[in-house]
């Protein structure tokens, strides 16, 4: 467990959850931990659920945090937040940065070049423990500063910036794609004719099964469905079908959207 205190300035959805997930894999103790949010209902909330403080003045909670999580909307007032953490944080204290769309850059214009900064996009998946988080540093940061804490909230992919909107639109987004999956797979399982709820075991037991046989089997998915399927069986012509519904073309130019959206966000930024 670290030791050290740590400070997020927002408390809204993405902050609750990379704390709760902290505090419940025992990476973190509620005491390391101090909020700051202007809405007072989420202060209240976050005090209630994890007993986190939300009462120490912004200043107090800057000057004694190693770790400043940045948990803003891109378009509120970073200026202002800049020159509060320039005055009151310690010049060694960590930004850890999970707000859309804003560099490296632009972050060391807010909060200072020289001060280690992170930019971190959190996986949704954070409850898990699965789903990997996209970092990039800037030169006076190190991994080290901040891994115990990242790893508390799932894992960890170290990446260039210029990889930051790719993985955002495809592996931060990339539940979607899956959860969108398993319901489609069991509407066809009902469709067919199985009750729903059967449908839905099925579904969730072939994704996690297909899943294990990959990591088990460190086989490519083209040779397990040569195994599994005979000339002329069920399973080829299904597919044949798939094939024909343009599947892998359709989910590569959602991620190709997703990708070019995530691009578009830090542009208007």
């Amino acid at each position: 467990m670290s030791k050290g205190k740590i400070h997020f300035i927002g408390g809204g959805q993405m902050a609750e959850a990379i704390i709760r997930a902290c505090l419940a894999g025992g990476t973190l103790a509620a005491g390391q931990i101090s909020v700051s949010d202007i809405n007072e209902g989420r202060l209240g909330l976050l005090k209630t659920k994890y007993n986190v403080d939300t009462e120490s003045a912004q200043e107090e909670a800057l000057s004694g945090a190693e770790l400043i999580v940045i948990a803003v909307r891109p378009q509120d007032d970073l200026t202002a937040l800049g020159a509060l953490i320039r005055q009151s944080a310690a010049p060694s204290a960590v930004i850890v940065s999970i707000v859309a769309g804003v560099t490296i850059a632009q972050l060391g214009d807010y909060f200072g070049a020289e001060r280690p900064i992170v930019r971190v996009i959190p996986n949704t998946l954070t409850a898990t423990g699965y789903g990997y988080s996209g970092v990039a540093l800037n030169a006076a940061a190190s991994l080290e500063q901040v891994e115990a804490f990242l790893l508390g909230f799932g894992k960890v992919q170290v990446l260039d910036e210029s990889y930051i909107d790719i993985f955002t639109g495809f592996g931060v987004a990339g539940p979607n794609y899956i959860y969108y999956f398993i319901e489609s797979f069991t509407d066809a399982g009902v469709l067919a004719g199985l009750p729903r709820e059967q449908a839905w075991k099925v579904a969730l037991e072939n994704m996690l099964g297909a899943v294990a046989m990959l990591q088990q089997t460190g086989l490519h998915p083209r040779q397990l469905l040569d195994i599994n399927n005979s000339p002329g069986g069920v399973g080829m012509h299904g597919l044949y079908e798939l094939n024909n519904s343009d599947f892998a073309a359709g989910l590569q130019r959602s991620v190709l959207a997703a990708v070019k959206r995530t691009t578009e966000l830090g542009v208007k930024k």
